[in-house]
């Protein structure tokens, strides 16, 4: 008698990039594992590891390779037709849009590139896509009929405990207060050890710069500061100096609401900070995330004089990042997408946890962010520092517009996951292609 396993279908996810960093992909394994039931061969690029629910699936076989869509949509289609299987894209962007970044949309070679997408994606036997607007797109100009299926977080990305938070500070404690780091607004020489408040009474081991544990009981400190995520592949579509400027211009906007004395030590000023009360809160900023042009920005921060502002680049496994965001105050997107028809998958991840963002606006946005409910949009620095001004005014307890669309993500959160958004739209089209 055949085993089980020789009776069960398989497929082959390809990857066009890391599958660390492909979560809508990992995703698509583990609900074709699951709730297909099928053996599931991923063939990506090396470089992040999945979270630790693909790397130890049972079904769940991955092979690092290195496949630009030049040729991939080639190769795919070919071994498709030799193994008489079927051939399903996923549009989540346009590679001939990201190439055009670096070369310009009429160049050869982005031209071509053009080309070869459009003419092999006709030949798949079935396309998902990631908006409406690209529904459109790909209906009126590729004349290829594709399923929206929208992003949705897994179960795995939910708001985070306060046990989970404490932990959480506790692991990146060094990360956050470095031994050997800058001293700042965050982490200052005067402190008897990291990240430690000035009030003697929250001053015990088990303390991290946001929570204390007491017994049993853990608890937010008052005077702790706003935590800012926001996750970027340093790349040329997400213009990370629009959120330097807002962080400085809060810095000063601040600074000359409250009427501070610009010849006031900086260190003096910084306890001070922390031990009154605080009309507008210091923020620390942590930023997650790989590529090309994150060591240029990281001279950029440096350079800044920021008096109530932090900044701290780090890289988070897949298990921490979800717990980062459903502890944080507040994300923010610049991601504005080189097609303006894809939307950003790490709002949809800070939706899954709760966190309200604050989003770069451009063409689709407003399909995930609704304005004032769970999120706000800006087109400029000045706009995302008014945004933090009005948000942060007040915190963490009297800021009645941040906890509103606190519970606007909340909202969003609970009301949809990837698996079921996954079984309504794409396992339909499978389905048939399938039979």
């Amino acid at each position: 008698m055949e085993s089980t396993e020789k009776k069960r279908g398989r497929v082959a996810v390809v990857v066009l990039g890391d599958i660390g960093r492909s979560p809508r992909m990992q995703y698509h394994a583990l609900s074709l594992a699951e709730q297909e039931n099928l053996l599931v061969d991923i063939v990506a690029n090396g470089g992040s590891d999945p979270h630790v629910s693909i790397r130890e699936h049972h079904s769940i076989r991955i092979y690092q390779m290195n496949p630009p869509s030049v040729p991939t949509l080639a190769a795919v289609k070919l071994s498709s037709w030799l193994r008489r299987s079927k051939f399903i894209i996923d549009w989540h962007n346009f590679g001939y849009t990201l190439l055009g970044l670096s070369h310009g949309r009429n160049h050869i070679i982005v031209k071509t590139y053009h080309w070869f997408e459009s003419y092999f994606g006709r030949m798949a036997d079935g396309s998902l896509c990631v908006t409406k607007a690209m529904q459109h797109e790909l209906a009126e100009n590729w004349e290829i009929k594709a399923t929206v299926l929208y992003d949705q977080p897994p179960e795995f990305f939910h708001p985070t405990s306060m046990k989970e938070k404490h932990e959480l500070f506790c692991r990146l404690k060094n990360d956050i207060c470095p031994p050997n780091g800058a001293f700042d607004c965050i982490h200052t020489r005067n402190e008897k050890s990291f990240c430690f408040e000035a009030s003697n009474e929250l001053d015990h081991p088990s303390d991290s710069l946001f929570t204390s544990q007491v017994g049993n009981d853990i608890f937010l400190k008052p005077n702790r500061p706003a935590l800012v995520v926001s996750s970027t592949s340093w790349t040329p579509d997400e213009d990370f100096s629009i959120l330097l400027q807002a962080a400085l211009m809060y810095d000063r906007r601040v600074s000359g609401v409250l009427g501070e004395d610009d010849s006031i030590a900086e260190e003096k000023l910084w306890l001070d900070i922390r031990k009154g009360e605080q009309l507008y809160p210091r923020l620390l900023f942590i930023i997650t995330g790989k590529g090309p042009e994150k060591a240029k920005y990281e001279q950029q921060i440096k350079k800044l004089k920021l008096r109530r502002v932090a900044f701290r680049t780090m890289w988070l496994s897949a298990e921490d990042y979800p717990l980062l965001l459903g502890s944080a105050d507040l994300g923010v997107s610049l991601h504005t997408s080189s097609s303006g028809l894809d939307l950003p998958m790490k709002v949809v991840d800070m939706f899954g946890c709760g966190l309200p963002v604050c989003a770069a606006s451009y063409s689709c946005i407003k399909e995930l962010v609704k304005v004032e409910k769970n999120g706000l949009l800006f087109s400029s620095p000045s706009e995302l520092a008014d945004e933090f001004m009005m948000l942060f005014k007040g915190f963490p307890d009297k800021c009645e517009s941040l906890k509103s669309l606190k519970d606007g993500a909340l909202a969003t959160s609970s009301s949809s996951k990837w698996s079921t958004e996954w079984e309504t739209h794409a396992m339909p089209l499978i389905s048939e292609i399938i039979s």
